[in-house]
């Protein structure tokens, strides 16, 4: 499979009609929505799992701060 550099796939991209580029546009941007949040979940999985494993501490600002100067 052959890798275009981002330059060449702008050049490819420009010489579509308007509306296939502006299609592009939207494509790019909800698939990236997606990966966002993807991403998200992930990370509040691993938190979820932390917090069963008693890895994850409560506590407000100030008690961090009073930890963190100890």
């Amino acid at each position: 499979m052959q890798t275009a550099t981002f330059d060449e796939a702008l050049d490819i991209i420009e010489s579509f009609p308007e509306d296939q580029r502006e299609s592009i546009v939207e494509i790019v941007k909800r698939r990236l929505t997606e990966e966002r949040r993807e991403q998200l979940a992930q990370t509040i999985k691993e938190a979820r799992e932390e917090y069963a494993r008693g890895e994850v501490r409560r506590g407000t600002v100030d008690d961090l701060i009073r930890e963190i100067a100890q």
